[in-house]
């Protein structure tokens, strides 16, 4: 085996297919069904190629990939569900920019488990020119074990920092911190955060933003995160249940504006005056956001046009050179949304 210094000095010229077969000893044929995703190699040898490959930095040449897999003219969306305004939003907008290159679009969801993303990204493979993933459960390792090396893919709102894959985030601590400190601005102070699912990036951003403008305003020992998962009803009963609270809250902040909906519903059948008891805000800026009762403040997330930025860049990554640079991380902005549910009955915008 090569000395470690070699292997170093390899990363500073380009490295081949043949490289990685001759360091995996199987033939060019089994490096390239491994790194396709094609059968025909036993697991562990389709493991030992994704290491070396993965230790070389080998990045296949983009013009022979395109010659052996033949251009589909699809692109694959894999989302962690396929219900509510959000998800609506951001496929309409993937959708709108792929129909106006001429490419189609392949949907489908993990429904929030690992299995079923595993799944739904080797149905695609074969059948895609490349993919969005946006999954909570997108790690290092499952992205090497699900995609194929050769296979050009975006994450959206995810962790994981790659230089085999494209990202592009929103900015959920920027947008949760500039929420936290209009509230506080409001004369709020016992704000009680509803976050959403665990695992999702999204929630533990705004999260982290959250905690950190309460512990910014000398608040952080009262700051208190309850249970959600993103769904009206979860909101309804997170409601309910800081109204229980020993000392109740003066203001509401969920982590997306279904919650947030559920929230007021729940606060409406208890009679609490809306904003003058407690505020209520919530973060993507859904369509149904404005028409609530009380209007709802909210984070603005411009989810179409996310969806119409990530295919963008995914094309860019099919149609590049071989000598392209990698595509850098993209952040997109937010901005602060008020209306009458946190005290101004006249909206205003800000960048958060």
């Amino acid at each position: 085996m090569p000395s470690a210094a070699g292997e170093r000095a390899r990363r500073h010229v380009s490295v081949t297919i043949k490289d990685v077969a001759r360091m995996a000893n199987v033939s060019v044929a089994s490096v390239s069904r491994a790194l396709n995703g094609h059968t025909g190699v036993t697991a562990e040898t389709q493991k030992r190629i994704r290491e070396v490959a993965t230790r070389l930095r080998y990045v296949p040449h983009n013009a022979a990939r395109s010659l052996i897999t033949r251009r589909t003219q699809t692109i694959g969306a894999l989302l962690p569900d396929l219900h509510g305004a959000f998800f609506s939003e951001l496929i309409r907008g993937i959708d709108l920019a792929a129909r106006a290159r001429g490419l189609y679009l392949l949907v489908s969801s993990s429904h929030g488990d690992a299995t079923e993303a595993a799944i739904a990204l080797r149905a695609m493979q074969g059948r895609v020119d490349g993919l969005l993933v946006m999954s909570p459960h997108a790690d290092r390792v499952f992205l090497d074990e699900s995609l194929p090396i050769v296979l050009p893919t975006v994450l959206i709102n995810s962790h994981v920092r790659s230089e085999r894959h494209a990202a592009i985030d929103v900015d959920d601590y920027g947008g949760a911190r500039a929420m936290v400190e209009h509230l506080l601005a409001q004369g709020r102070r016992r704000i009680v955060f509803i976050a959403g699912p665990e695992v999702n990036h999204d929630v533990q951003e705004r999260c982290r933003g959250y905690r950190e403008a309460m512990t910014e305003a000398g608040l952080g020992e009262y700051a208190t995160v309850l249970s959600g998962d993103f769904t009206e009803e979860s909101g309804y009963h997170a409601g309910k249940q800081a109204l229980e609270a020993a000392v109740r809250p003066d203001a509401i902040f969920a982590a997306n504006d279904m919650m947030a909906i559920g929230c007021l519903s729940a606060l409406a059948e208890a009679g609490i005056r809306v904003p003058d008891d407690i505020a209520v805000a919530g973060f993507d800026d859904i369509p149904m956001a404005r028409y609530v009762s009380p209007p709802l403040t909210t984070v603005r997330v411009r989810i179409a046009e996310l969806g119409e930025a990530a295919l963008e860049r995914l094309v860019r990554m099919i149609d590049a050179d071989e000598d392209s640079p990698p595509e850098p991380r993209i952040v997109v902005g937010t901005e602060l949304v008020v209306r009458a549910s946190t005290g101004s009955r006249d909206a205003s915008t800000r960048k958060g």
